[in-house]
């Protein structure tokens, strides 16, 4: 028996226009994939002994994880609601903002918030869900910005707020 872990919470439905396109491909390119996994497993079935088959033991795992991948976004992508107005304040930060931060010791970042199903660090996106966008929320340039952090608090000040690309 499995270890117990209660459902996690929903996350929010809001998801930018790029970001629900970059879903409704990655789902295409899952089912191409699909294809090709399913033929190389079709080909190591055919080799003989499944049970000491590296090739079939690899490729039916692939197909599970592809599978689970493409039910998720099955399920998830009607549900989501592409948010692609601007906010009526441009001065504020809300979702689909850019955001140029500056923390206590002087350095600059610069953070998008998007919807939880496309944040990537990388980008500099952040969920909306997470403790820094949800203490960004509503504020403008010039605000100080405490965000809860495991060792206690980070502030932040805001230097610029828009709804166009600040990289």
């Amino acid at each position: 028996m499995g270890r117990y872990r209660p459902p996690q919470p929903r996350s929010s439905l809001y998801i930018t226009a790029e970001g629900y396109e970059c879903l409704r491909a990655e789902l295409k390119a899952l089912w191409v994939r699909r294809a090709e996994v399913t033929k190389a497993l079709a080909a190591a079935a055919a080799e003989g002994d499944r049970s000491e088959n590296a090739e079939y033991i690899y490729r039916k795992k692939e197909l599970g994880g592809i599978d689970r991948r493409i039910r998720y976004l099955q399920k998830r992508l009607p549900d989501l609601k592409v948010v692609t107005e601007p906010s009526s304040d441009p001065s504020r930060i809300f979702f689909g903002a850019w955001v140029r931060l500056e923390d206590e010791a002087g350095e600059e970042v610069v953070y998008r918030i998007v919807g939880p199903d496309e944040f990537d660090m990388e980008k500099g996106f952040i969920s909306m869900d997470s403790p820094m966008a949800k203490a960004l929320i509503k504020k403008g340039v010039d605000d100080e910005v405490e965000v809860p952090i495991p060792a206690g608090k980070a502030v932040y000040y805001v230097l610029g707020v828009s709804y166009q690309s600040l990289l």
